[in-house]
């Protein structure tokens, strides 16, 4: 297993994790229905799968 023969600096560190934070999910909500969901996802209102505001398919249940 390789080891580093020198110590890295904390600056070194801590620039290779700048990009470790996370990010908080983007919420929508859809104007046909007014339900609060996922962007970009296919959400399901009153038995029924909505993506883009439209209606894909109708009395939906996941298999």
């Amino acid at each position: 297993m390789a080891h580093p023969k020198r110590r890295h600096s904390s600056t070194r560190r801590d620039k290779r994790r700048t990009h470790d934070a996370l990010t908080a999910k983007t919420i929508s909500v859809d104007a046909t229905t007014g339900e609060i969901h996922l962007r970009h996802r296919a959400h399901v209102s009153e038995g029924n799968l909505y993506y883009r505001g439209k209606l894909v398919a109708e009395n939906y249940q996941k298999a």
